[in-house]
Formats: C-alpha cells, sequence, structure tokens
C-alpha cells in the first residue's frame, strides 16, 4: 500500500504532525482514508465513540455539549489540528455532536489501527498523546466554568431573595424617616414651649430613654405586641393623650408603671406634649436602628459572597479557613433551605487547622454538596454539616436525612454528565468536578447512602501533613 506523494506532503505541512519523520507520515497515509465533507455533517454523535483519529486538512469542526441549558460550543478544529479518538485515549464516547462548520477534508485513521501506529511512529503518538493531554485540560476547565456559570446562577437568584428583604427594610425606613423627623422638631419645639422645669425635663428625658432599649418579652409575639398596644393606647385615652401614639411606644421599654411616674410630676397639657416628644423619638430611633439592622445584613451577605467568591484574592494555594469557607456557603444557600423548610446544621471544631489550597474552589465543593442534600431531603428535612480533624486530615462531612442514593446510581455517581435529577435540573458534573478539586488538593472524597441517611465525606490533609499523608478512599 504506497500512498500518494501530495498526501504525504500534505502531512508534513500539517501544524500537528508535520514534525514527525516522513516515513511515519507515510505510515498514516498508507492506512487512512480521505474522506470529503458538507457544512453541518455529522462526524461523530454525542455518547457515539469516535471511530479513529480524525486528521484536519481543510475546513473547520466544532464539538457542542449540552450540560442542561442547551447545546453550547465547547471547542473546535481547523485545518492542521486533529480530533476524534487518539492513541491510549480512554474516551468511551463523545460528550457531544461533533460536526463540520464548513466543508471539511478529513484524513481518518481507524481505531484498528492504533496498535501498529504505537509500535511504529514513536514521534508521531508522542505528538497526539501531548494533544489528548491539552484536550483533556481544555474540557475539564470548560466543565468547570460552566459548572462555576450554572451554580453562580443559582446562588444569585437565592441571594437576590436573601437581599430583597433588607433592602425593602432600608427602603421602607428611609421613606417615613423623614416625616417622623418633622414630629420629632415639631414635638421638640413645643415641649420648650411648654415652660417644664429643670426636674420636670430630667424626668421627661429619662422616661424617653427607655425608648433606647427594646423589651423581648414585650415583643415576643404578634399577640404580645398586639395586647401591649391595646394596653398602651388605653392608658393614653385615660389621660387625655392621643392613642396613635401607642404604636411607636410598644417596641420601647416604657411601661406602664414609668409612664405613671411620669403622670404624677406633670399636668395633663404638658404630659400630652411631653408624650409627644417621647413617641415622635422612639418612632425616629426604631426606624434608624431598622436601617441599622437591615444594612448589617447587607453588609454580612455580601461579606460572605466575597468570602465565598474569594474575589480579589491571587489564585493560587494559601492556607485556607475551612469552617468560615463552610460558614460563608451556608448563607448564600440560606434561601434554599428556608424554601424547603429545611433545619441546617453546622459543627466545626474549634481547634480545627487550615488546609492548603484554593479557597474558591473548596467553596464550590461545599456549595455543591450541600445544595445536593437540600434537593434530597423531603419539605422540613434536615442537612448537617461537620468539620473536624481526624488524625492528619481535616474531615468534613455533609449528612442528610432524604431517601438514599439508589443502589443502581451508586456506582456511577461520580461519573461525567450522570445525574439523577429531573431533566434539566442537573448537569451530571458538580460531583464529578467536586471529586477532580479534591482529588487535586490532595485528598478524598467518597460517600454511604442508605434509606434516610446520606454521607458525604471530604478529606483533606492538614497544613503541614504533606504529600504522605493523602488519604485513601473508602
Amino acid at each position: 500500500m504506497t500512498p500518494s506523494t501530495e498526501l504525504v506532503d500534505r502531512l508534513a505541512a500539517h501544524r500537528t504532525l508535520g514534525q514527525a519523520p516522513r516515513a511515519q507520515l507515510e505510515w498514516v497515509a498508507a492506512r487512512g482514508q480521505l474522506i470529503r465533507l458538507d457544512a453541518n455533517a455529522v462526524v461523530t454523535d454525542a455518547g457515539q465513540t469516535p471511530a479513529g483519529l480524525w486528521i484536519v486538512l481543510t475546513g473547520q469542526l466544532s464539538i457542542r455539549v449540552d450540560r442542561g441549558a442547551g447545546p453550547r460550543k465547547v471547542m473546535e478544529w481547523r485545518q492542521g489540528d486533529v480530533t476524534g479518538l487518539l492513541p491510549y485515549s480512554r474516551m468511551s464516547g463523545a460528550p457531544g455532536a461533533v460536526r463540520t462548520e464548513t466543508p471539511a477534508e478529513l484524513l481518518l485513521v481507524l481505531r484498528e489501527h492504533f496498535p501498529g501506529m504505537i509500535r511504529e511512529c514513536h514521534e508521531l503518538v508522542a505528538t497526539l498523546v501531548h494533544v489528548m493531554v491539552d484536550r483533556a485540560r481544555h474540557f475539564t476547565s470548560s466543565d468547570l466554568h460552566v459548572e462555576k456559570i450554572l451554580s453562580l446562577g443559582k446562588l444569585a437568584a437565592g441571594l437576590a431573595h436573601e437581599l430583597n428583604n433588607p433592602a425593602s427594610a432600608v427602603d421602607r425606613a428611609a421613606g417615613t424617616l423623614g416625616a417622623h423627623l418633622s414630629r420629632s422638631e415639631r414635638a421638640a419645639e413645643a415641649l420648650a414651649r411648654a415652660g417644664l422645669s429643670f426636674e420636670e425635663i430630667e424626668r421627661v428625658r429619662a422616661t424617653r430613654r427607655l425608648c433606647d432599649t427594646t423589651d423581648p418579652a414585650q415583643t415576643a409575639s404578634a399577640l404580645a405586641r398586639a395586647d401591649r398596644e391595646d394596653e398602651l393606647a388605653d392608658w393614653l385615652l385615660a389621660h387625655g393623650a392621643d392613642e396613635k401614639l401607642a404604636e411607636p411606644l410598644t417596641e420601647s421599654a416604657v411601661t406602664i408603671a414609668s409612664l405613671d411616674d411620669l403622670a404624677g410630676a406633670l399636668d395633663e397639657a404638658r404630659l400630652g406634649v411631653a408624650l409627644e416628644w417621647m413617641a415622635a423619638s422612639c418612632a425616629v430611633r426604631r426606624l434608624a436602628s431598622e436601617i441599622a439592622t437591615a444594612s448589617s445584613r447587607i453588609h454580612t451577605l455580601v461579606d460572605a459572597v466575597k468570602g465565598f467568591t474569594y474575589l480579589d484574592q491571587a489564585s493560587v494555594p494559601k492556607p485556607v479557613d475551612i469552617g468560615r469557607g463552610l460558614s460563608d456557603t451556608l448563607v448564600v444557600l440560606r434561601a434554599k433551605a428556608r424554601a424547603k423548610a429545611a433545619t441546617v446544621e453546622l459543627d466545626v471544631a474549634p481547634d480545627l487547622p487550615p488546609v492548603e489550597g484554593l479557597g474558591g474552589e473548596l467553596n464550590q465543593v461545599w456549595a455543591n454538596l450541600i445544595d445536593n442534600a437540600l434537593d434530597a431531603v423531603a419539605p422540613s428535612g434536615r442537612v448537617d454539616v461537620s468539620a473536624a480533624v481526624e488524625d492528619r486530615f481535616v474531615v468534613v462531612r455533609v449528612i442528610d436525612n432524604g431517601p438514599g442514593i439508589p443502589a443502581t446510581a451508586r456506582p456511577r455517581i461520580f461519573d461525567p454528565f450522570f445525574t439523577t435529577k429531573p431533566l434539566g435540573e442537573g448537569t451530571g458534573l458538580g460531583l464529578d468536578i467536586a471529586r477532580r478539586i479534591v482529588g487535586g488538593h490532595g485528598g478524598a472524597l467518597d460517600f454511604t447512602s442508605e434509606p434516610g441517611r446520606t454521607e458525604f465525606r471530604v478529606t483533606l490533609p492538614r497544613t503541614g501533613a504533606g504529600a504522605a499523608g493523602r488519604p485513601e478512599a473508602e
């Protein structure tokens, strides 16, 4: 079988294979099949094992992978590239459909020729192995990017809900604060004209200071609050004051006894003026407190997001606080837990040492495992998250009381694109990527499952444990 000189010359000019000895290019040309395809022709369908090595002589090919959000181009090949099955590759099926983008001319070397290629074409095979490594790295990076985007999308939806409540509280309080400040100024002016003595002013101020604190026993429930407001309204009416002043006084520590003391020191006219000023002052302080509380909640959420994503931090390994990462993750997943009325408990050992690694990547592992656990439990279910030291390792456990992983699914639970979730709700990449991230940190990810209890364990070497401490997956 003598290959054409023209084909060998084209292989010699090929960007990827051209550096191989000419004898090896002749070997490939002699066994290859020259194939011409129109645009949009299927080269390899999703899930299908490629027929062999495809050498792109002209044209353009691409692969589109559907990870739950529709097909997306993740890689393309042009003149001078190679694709398909490569020597030593363990690919069992293409992750997506490979099609021609333009008319293309390809040289196909069937997989049955690979043993001979490995024996006879050492330099060429070495080049193809490098291509395979680069391709695996590209797909790994692409999978991680897609999973991050999908995870961030879900987290963003939950955080939008979490942020909406305190933001609405700030907007509501700020919108009425101006009116209450004006009312407080008018009340202060009226009090100044009332002609109170120094002792009477001090008595009014002492009673007003009760607005600075809230009595939890008086606001423990909506019913208790309503009863207290009715009691204050009755007292105000009995002393010739406006019953509407009861509302701002309700959540303060002002008591009927303190009001009786004030009423005993002032006549009814001046008591009304003093109560107006007290109520206005209580309302302003309450609104300021609501704004401060809501703003603090927003700050906490933003701080948790920054900690979860490791924004503004270089992507280089460094000591990572696992407890902080788990806490931040639970903050950003709180909306999902609340929507399911699920109980999520976190138990971090007080002496937990750091681990060396990339905090953002490890937080993606925690988010994936906890998110899966919340998906698994029934409404009002329970998820327990813990982190402790065991020998030379830090061990993180995520345990849920859901129905368990079906026995038929357990052997495939870490396979790429395998998911037990309904169509469109899972990419099947989360656990595969989580295991890769943990493995890249010198750790292990494994699980046990039975009805009512599923446990995922992440075992990571503590800082200073050394590579010899790499754990074995159970």
